[in-house]
């Protein structure tokens, strides 16, 4: 019989198989057809966590008042030109037009809902109250092994501030996405396409120690997702094919291999975080849009 590994090192290009992998598998969470994890006045809220933050959903109207105290910074996006807010920490209120993504400092803040729309806020895992709202924050009881510990990035240039920045991004060639960061987390804003992506043309690729998180907010996806083989059979897990539709976060687990394929004829659109930020995204001069404000470490 031939030894795998020696195969390995005697064929070109052929897999070098580890011994082990704590494998996890992916986190998909639906937020339609399903009532919301949270509702007040004026908005509805789903949640679904990763290991190092929570994602919040929100369908907000007009009056719709969301209350936060938060030990980190936390990000909100409004991905809708329609939508409006005043955001009020201890600075004092500030409005914020729709298409803009902002960064809240740490502790108390309250959002007061001006234009209706859709709000995106991404909260580190250190606000308990919302992990327990996740449906899927169980899968997190023990840690994921292959996801590498969270290490703040510096503080941003002048302290901790209220920052907000227009997704009225001119795209630049060789720049994929609008890309921007605070000390724990990364966001990528895809404004999306129109019609399925050419099936020639996906992307499979692997991270080996983050977690991608991908927000499905118009169309239909299939998140295609296979792990390494390794030596030991019962590490090994069937690929998974996954079609889901908007709204929704799916969690792909290191380093399963992974590609999503948009399907739906109309316009399809996903935006992906990363906890902490990817320092390859952020070593590429000119990709992270606010990297004047957030310095690397």
């Amino acid at each position: 019989m031939i030894d795998p590994q020696e195969l390995s090192r005697a064929v070109p290009g052929t897999y070098d198989f580890a011994e082990s992998a704590a494998y996890s598998t992916p986190e998909y969470v639906e937020f339609y057809g399903v009532p919301p994890h949270g509702e007040t006045s004026g908005a509805r809220t789903w949640f679904a966590r990763a290991q190092h933050y929570v994602v919040a959903y929100s369908e907000v109207e007009p009056g719709a008042e969301l209350v936060h105290d938060d030990p980190d910074e936390h990000i909100v996006i409004l991905p809708d030109r329609s939508t409006t807010i005043d955001i009020t920490t201890a600075d004092g209120p500030t409005r914020i037009d729709g298409y803009t993504l902002t960064i809240v400092p740490p502790g108390d803040s309250s959002i007061s809902v001006v234009g209706s729309g859709r709000l995106i806020q991404i909260f580190t895992s250190l606000t308990p109250d919302l992990v327990e709202r996740c449906p899927n924050a169980d899968s997190y009881a023990t840690p994921h092994a292959n996801v590498a510990a969270l290490e703040p990035w510096p503080d941003p240039v002048g302290g901790f501030k209220l920052r907000s920045y227009s997704l009225d991004v001119a795209d630049e060639p060789g720049r994929f996405g609008k890309l921007f960061r605070s000390t724990k987390v990364m966001v990528n804003f895809l404004d999306g396409h129109h019609g399925p992506r050419d099936p020639t043309k996906l992307s499979p690729h692997s991270h080996d120690d983050f977690e991608q998180c991908s927000l499905v907010l118009a169309g239909d996806w299939v998140h295609h997702i296979r792990w390494p083989w390794t030596s030991n059979l019962a590490d090994w897990i069937e690929d998974h094919h996954r079609r889901i539709g908007a709204p929704s976060v799916t969690v792909i687990p290191p380093p399963a291999i992974h590609t999503s394929q948009s399907i739906d004829p109309g316009h399809n659109q996903l935006l992906d975080f990363f906890s902490p930020p990817r320092r390859d995204l952020s070593e590429t001069p000119g990709w992270v849009l606010n990297a004047d404000d957030y310095p690397m470490p």
